[in-house]
């Protein structure tokens, strides 16, 4: 709630200053006015179809808030590279020929897209990476803190596991053309490291649920799946598939295994017991941050930019960057109303289906 309170105390402040008048710079130092009015193009690049989030949660949010913050006369041009970084670039491309005002780029390939950055710089048109850290000149990142996603994912697994170094996991990281996927990594391997064994280790090519149950099929061969006593999955999409490939090797008591993004599904597999946990993260305060920068960006106000920027990282093309990371949380049986109902993500009804009913009743989830 406090997270929460500090966000929107913010994007409150930052719009206070913009009716007043205050805001009186770029971020450069720039004119003491606007550099555009309201009828600003923001286009939204999105990675991928495999993890359900970008189309129900993030495109929406942040066309809706942009409208908001525009009074209807901004508009949100959206395209979705289904995991391709040619095509990415290509949508980029376009959009630099069509001189959008600002990008939000959620990057397929983060080195890759580096030149399609520069050449957006080069047009002026400012890029801001969104969900993934994009290299090249870009003028901002938004994202959830992924250091702390893995923190929360490699403790929570490490917690339910108290048999020491004797027992086995595999890990089954994500793409390694995602930036993000190796800081996850690195946090939960602090956190597992001298816990447990990690018997198998893999990096998912595309984050694909597809490539995740071929990986853990191979794992379960080469341990003996009697011999895998916990998983860490890097994302919720391949949970799923590691989960049905332990049901296709005969296992009925599933070990624990940790996920991301508080998907449907994964919700409705942690309230039945097949996954361990998830970790939320609140997409909503992360989509609409990422429409507030954007619109403070086009119109060239630099104090609510840089108020809505307090943190820097670093990539490995451009020192401290204006960043602004959103705090996650672990999301387990106990939690869920606290989390995803709360925050209006899903209603009792999307989980508890007729399936689930049961199990919600166990857990104190009722329609």
């Amino acid at each position: 709630m406090r997270r929460i309170a500090i966000s929107l105390a913010v994007s409150t402040m930052a719009l206070s200053l913009a009716s007043c008048g205050v805001l009186d710079s770029d971020s450069e130092g720039g004119s003491a006015e606007p550099t555009r009015g309201d009828d600003i193009t923001v286009g939204l690049l999105l990675p991928e179809k495999e993890n359900q989030r970008y189309d129900k949660f993030d495109h929406p949010i942040i066309k809706k808030k942009v409208d908001e913050l525009t009074k209807g006369k901004g508009e949100v041009v959206y395209a979705n590279a289904d995991q391709d970084a040619a095509e990415q670039k290509k949508q980029l491309q376009r959009m630099v020929d069509d001189k959008v005002d600002v990008v939000l780029l959620d990057a397929v390939d983060a080195k890759d897209i580096a030149d399609g950055v520069q050449k957006a710089k080069d047009a002026d048109i400012p890029v801001i990476a969104y969900d993934r850290l994009a290299e090249g000149p870009i003028d901002a990142y938004i994202s959830f803190d992924s250091q702390q996603v893995g923190e929360v994912q490699g403790k929570a697994l490490a917690e339910t596991l108290d048999g020491g170094k004797s027992q086995k996991i595999v890990m089954m990281n994500g793409a390694i053309t995602d930036p993000n996927a190796a800081q996850f990594k690195k946090a939960a391997l602090a956190e597992l490291g001298d816990k447990v064994t990690i018997a198998k280790q893999y990096d998912t090519k595309d984050w694909k649920p597809s490539n995740a149950r071929a990986n853990m099929m191979a794992a379960i061969s080469s341990i003996g799946a009697e011999n895998i006593d916990g998983v860490y999955s890097a994302n919720d999409g391949m949970a799923g598939g590691i989960v049905s490939a332990l049901k296709a090797a005969g296992v009925t008591e599933l070990p624990p295994i940790t996920g991301q993004d508080a998907e449907l599904e994964a919700v409705q597999r942690i309230v039945s017991g097949e996954q361990y946990m998830s970790v939320y993260k609140p997409y909503p305060e992360e989509a609409e941050t990422a429409a507030e920068l954007a619109v403070a960006r086009a119109h060239g106000w630099g104090i609510e930019f840089d108020a809505l920027t307090r943190d820097k990282v670093d990539s490995p093309t451009k020192k401290d960057v204006p960043a602004h990371l959103v705090l996650v949380s672990p999301l387990t049986k106990d939690n869920i109303k606290d989390t995803v109902i709360d925050d209006g993500i899903y209603k009792v009804s999307d989980i508890c289906t007729s399936e689930y009913e049961a199990a919600c009743e166990e857990i104190g989830l009722k329609k």
